[in-house]
């Protein structure tokens, strides 16, 4: 299986799919566009991901775009441990909580970028607009999270990865956070699989 990421890794979606293929024990190799070249909008590239967006998989004849699309395919594709939750009801939520994360909170996407996660960047305050963001964050987050609570469901799934990022992005930018949201981001940060990540090399410009 091949894993196609930017080459500074500093994607998000990236760090997500990378997540979820280390999660489920998969062997892949990583290859790199540089999108500042913009090489995703190769010909070659676009006849992988029809999105010309990374991440994209290639596993044998069948190519694949969008990081919670790879996750699901992995997971109902491949035995090892679960991305998401045995039971539906719950599959669903975490599934709802990721498409959300992707289209919503821009204004945090935008003030705190992943220089932030990834390069250790110290951003300008946050503006009303992007703290009202923040503020939807933390009220979605705490009906899924109690205090003490390591994970959004019974056990890990993809969707705990892709929340502590988007709260990570305000926790390591040194702003105001829950305590226990903090907690769990700063805990999620510390799994194996997004340890690897972090510390592969990159730069930017």
């Amino acid at each position: 299986m091949i894993l196609y990421v930017d080459a500074h890794y500093l994607s998000p979606y990236a760090l997500s799919a990378f997540v979820a293929l280390r999660e489920k024990g998969l062997s892949f190799e990583l290859r790199l566009l540089d999108l500042q070249k913009s090489e995703q909008s190769s010909p070659v590239y676009a006849g992988i991901s029809n999105t010309q967006r990374v991440p994209a998989i290639v596993d044998d004849d069948f190519s694949l775009s969008e990081s919670s699309a790879i996750s699901e395919y992995i997971d109902e594709c491949y035995i090892g441990p679960r991305l998401y939750p045995r039971d539906l009801l719950a599959r669903a939520q975490a599934r709802a909580l990721q498409a959300w994360l992707r289209s919503d909170l821009l204004p945090i996407r935008e003030e705190r970028s992943t220089e932030v996660l990834f390069l250790d960047s110290s951003p300008m305050p946050l503006s009303a607009r992007a703290q009202a963001a923040a503020n939807k964050l933390f009220h979605a987050a705490a009906q899924l999270l109690q205090p003490g609570q390591q994970h959004l469901f019974d056990h890990w799934c993809i969707a705990d990865t892709d929340l502590a990022l988007m709260i990570n992005r305000l926790v390591l930018a040194g702003d105001p956070v829950p305590e226990h949201l903090a907690d769990y981001a700063t805990s999620q940060w510390q799994r194996p699989s997004v340890q690897d990540w972090l510390q592969l090399p990159r730069t930017i410009g």
